[in-house]
């Protein structure tokens, strides 16, 4: 192994090795721990420090990191107290999650690193994001992503790469390629002969380096850095290395031929360059014995300071708060709680508008608010989007804030989510609901547990276009949102009127906390009303009462509120009270009982499928909450069991509304 110090003074060499040993010494002690039951899982990093050190060496302090399991090196080089990471791993409430994560599976906004998810491939998503906001700002900063050989074969990370050439990121992508998947070997994760040559096919630059080698780390990322910043490019970096245990320790390393471990241990990151400072005269073996000292009892006054951490203490009420970011008031709104407060307004201070033209109101007077706010799909620059909602937006706010994006949903949801590390907010149009499924993990497992578990907020507000009633067939009319109401930490609001597509929009831009927010595009251009003028909220979770009555309570929200007013109007010998949810996460299970104790008689009406429906929980909980009050069973009102089909008969038949009418006779029986 050639070292080559060039212009480094003699202390930055030695202070290199002391970040280079710190890791290699606390994992040696974790394994320790480990056999003595005192933490359950770890994922050791030895013989690949370099690259972790090496890489963070090279950023500014206020760089964003988004490290692996491997990458212990980027928490201690970035001087995160070691006491607090040992009370981190060992599930204590006064580590980095509070007991909620385990291993790496957390980050510090404090510390600029951001924690992973199992996944592997959306950090690299969000690092996108996070290069995108120090480009808007006009800051001299990278993002740095790592990933391992087997994560290169996930879309993520074709996304990933993709998003930060088109979009002229300065972002660093740093592969580790320790010749293994977990037991899968690398002849069985690929065919190119190097993973850097995959640079050239999205248009960057990439280079392969020596990972064990830590001044040859540091020189080229410090180098790659430079160029970045420079030409406002992304990188690739392959870095060649070795893990020396198993991916995990319980998973061993059996699979391996041992003949790599001879070869590897003679090129252990940590050894070489030690041996190279005292080959130099740089330092003294008894200088290297008295460092391996101080570190060794470092490290065992900071584990000693974990073992005094209180024992845990369950706190339910603590553990719900902590599930979404506190939302502060917005200087100069106006909030309704109610539709009535939103529609009934002097002709002076609203017009008649169409459902669209709510939401393309409430964006407009949003992007003129928030100059932090970004705006991100397919097709919604010049063409404005495939409903034409963000049409002229461009000229309005510049390319940089209304963003066309390749077909990449994950790569734009996380990159979403990258902004908001940065203070962004973020909307992304999913150009229809159902393409969420090929965003879903960036969803389901990063924008919505990553305040509960390590406080970090996600300002993303993803539009989905949702609904049937336009012919548009299975793949383009599905109702997906229930698929999400079971996901904790993430909102969900669905409006029924143009008010309320304005209001909760609003609402939901100025909310921290990543929301769905559903329109029905079957209500785009049917559906108007009296909305305000001026710029106001909708209160997010709480539900709307349309109208009172006496006979049969129909809950329902988005297109089933017209379909309820719709079967009143035709049938007025009954009197149906209407409870729009608005809100399907959270609930507001307050105007839920009121509305159930109004009738006594419940119908349950969505244009989602039976089995699964939002209906089958909420008739649940009036079960478990509400039974005193009923006086025939909860029912409901849904579409088929089936996808929805193209043919419009088909589709008429499949919708829940051709059953309505049958329902509200049975229930009125009772």
């Amino acid at each position: 192994m050639q070292f080559n110090k060039k212009n480094l003074p003699n202390q930055q060499l030695i202070d290199t090795y002391k970040s280079l040993l710190l890791p290699r010494m606390i994992e040696e002690k974790m394994l320790v721990l480990l056999r003595q039951g005192k933490i359950s899982k770890w994922f050791s990093g030895i013989g690949q420090e370099a690259i972790a050190v090496g890489a963070t060496l090279a950023l500014q302090q206020d760089e964003w990191i988004m490290p692996l399991h491997r990458n212990l090196g980027v928490f201690t080089t970035r001087k995160m107290p070691l006491s607090k990471l040992f009370m981190q791993w060992q599930g204590n409430k006064e580590g980095y999650s509070k007991g909620r994560e385990r291993s790496f599976h957390f980050g510090s906004a404090a510390h600029f690193v951001c924690g992973m998810i199992s996944h592997l491939g959306p950090q690299l998503a969000i690092a996108d994001g996070v290069s995108l906001a120090y480009k808007l700002k006009g800051e001299q900063k990278v993002s740095l992503a790592f990933t391992g050989d087997g994560g290169t074969s996930e879309g993520d990370f074709h996304e990933a790469l993709n998003v930060a050439a088109v979009w002229d990121l300065p972002v660093i992508f740093l592969i580790e390629n320790n010749g293994y998947g977990l037991s899968t070997p690398t002849n069985e994760q690929y065919r190119c002969t190097n993973l850097v040559d995959k640079a050239k096919g999205y248009g960057m630059e990439g280079i392969q380096i020596d990972g064990n080698n830590i001044l040859e780390v540091y020189d080229t990322i410090k180098g790659v850095r430079d160029y970045c910043i420079k030409n406002q490019k992304p990188y690739l970096i392959e870095c060649m290395t070795f893990r020396m245990r198993g991916h995990e320790e319980a998973s061993g390393v059996k699979y391996v031929p041992p003949h790599l471990f001879e070869e590897w241990e003679k090129r252990d990151p940590v050894k070489n360059y030690e041996q190279y400072l005292i080959q130099q005269n740089i330092v003294s073996q008894v200088q290297i014995d008295e460092i391996k000292k101080e570190t060794k009892a470092y490290i065992e006054s900071e584990l000693a300071l974990a073992y005094q951490a209180k024992p845990m203490v369950v706190d339910t009420n603590e553990e719900e708060k902590d599930l979404y970011a506190p939302k502060s008031i917005v200087s100069g709104e106006w909030s309704v709680k109610n539709q009535e407060d939103a529609t009934h307004q002097s002709p002076l201070t609203s017009s008649q508008m169409r459902f669209i033209d709510g939401i393309q109101d409430a964006l407009r007077l949003s992007m003129q608010k928030h100059h932090n706010l970004i705006i991100m799909g397919q097709d919604i620059a010049e063409y404005g989007g495939a409903f034409k909602i963000t049409e002229g937006f461009v000229q309005e706010f510049g390319k940089e804030r209304i963003r066309n994006t390749p077909i990449c949903e994950s790569a734009i949801v996380g990159a979403a989510l990258g902004l908001s590390l940065e203070g962004y907010k973020a909307i992304m149009e999913m150009q229809f609901a159902d393409f969420a499924t090929v965003g879903f993990n960036q969803i389901i497992n990063n924008l919505a547990k990553i305040h509960y578990r390590w406080g970090q907020n996600a300002d993303v507000v993803i539009r989905m276009p949702t609904g049937g009633g336009v012919g548009a067939g299975p793949f383009h009319s599905q109702s997906n949102e229930a698929w999400f109401t079971k996901t904790p930490g993430l909102k969900v609001v669905y409006p029924s009127t143009a008010a309320d597509a304005k209001g909760l929009l609003i609402a939901a831009i100025n909310d921290p906390n990543p929301v769905l927010y559903f329109e029905h595009k079957a209500l785009y251009r049917s559906i108007s009303g009296q909305v305000p003028n001026n710029y106001y909220e909708i209160e997010i979770g709480k539900a709307n009462i349309v109208q009172e009555g006496d006979d049969v309570t129909i809950i329902t929200y988005g297109a089933g509120v017209h379909w309820a007013l719709d079967y009143t109007k035709n049938n007025p010998q009954t009197s149906i009270y209407i409870l729009d949810l608005r809100t399907l996460l959270p609930l507001d299970y307050d105007a839920i009982e009121e509305a159930v104790a109004a009738t006594g008689k419940v119908l349950l009406l969505h244009e989602d499928t039976l089995i699964g429906g939002l209906g089958g929980e909420i008739a649940a909980w009036i079960a478990e909450y509400c039974f005193s009050y009923l006086d025939a069973p909860v029912m409901r009102c849904a579409s088929l069991d089936t996808p929805i089909p193209f043919n419009v008969e088909l589709e008429k038949n499949f919708m829940a509304y051709s059953r309505l009418g049958e329902c509200v006779s049975k229930l009125m029986k009772y």
